[in-house]
């Protein structure tokens, strides 16, 4: 994957839809969430025609309290999971995410949780909700174990959808960084479903 990526939420649509391209340009993943499921699974496709799926993503139970989003790729193989952190996630995200045994073995945490709290706040107002995307900017960083940093997820400012970037911070290799953007894609549906 070229790098920084771009995570655009098409925020009018019925189901949530999220495009993901590199710096390039090229189309590197699609996903278009269903509505009203009561276990939630996400597929995840190479581009908008939903042609070829590059993987899916299930929750390991129905109600999303510290719930285990699997990662599965085409061929049904597990390679990896996220996991919010209960009561840890109330004031700001955090997320475990683990490897394809389970293992934990990365975090994702807000940098600065104040900017989504204020994010959160001001995007309840009528009106004023929509222009909350050009003041606040929340970062959420992705950290493996010994505390290196390997992805950064930065909301960019937006009108009238979410805009996000990913940067690669350190070298790691493809089915991290695959796991990484997978854990990234779902984090940021559950973290909008909250607000």
């Amino acid at each position: 994957m070229q790098y920084p990526l771009s995570m655009v939420f098409k925020i009018f649509a019925l189901a949530p839809q999220i495009y993901v391209r590199d710096a390039s340009g090229g189309m590197v993943c699609y996903v278009r969430q269903k509505l009203f499921r009561l276990k939630e699974a996400v597929n995840v496709f190479t581009d908008e025609s939903q042609k070829q799926k590059l993987c899916e993503i299930r929750a390991d139970r129905m109600i999303d309290w510290s719930a285990s989003y699997h990662f599965f790729d085409a061929h049904g193989e597990p390679f990896g999971a996220v996991r919010r952190k209960g009561m840890r996630s109330l004031w700001s995200a955090h997320y475990e995410v683990l490897d394809e045994t389970n293992r934990h073995y990365a975090t994702i945490s807000e940098v600065n949780p104040m900017a989504k709290v204020m994010d959160s706040m001001l995007g309840e107002i009528p009106i004023l909700g929509l222009l909350t995307g050009y003041f606040f900017h929340p970062i959420y960083s992705l950290k493996d174990n010994s505390g290196r940093e390997l992805l950064r997820l930065t909301k960019r400012r937006a009108f009238l959808e979410g805009k996000f970037t990913i940067e690669k911070a350190a070298e790691c290799d493809e089915v991290d960084e695959l796991r990484g953007l997978m854990a990234f894609l779902m984090m940021s549906l559950l973290e909008r479903a909250r607000g």
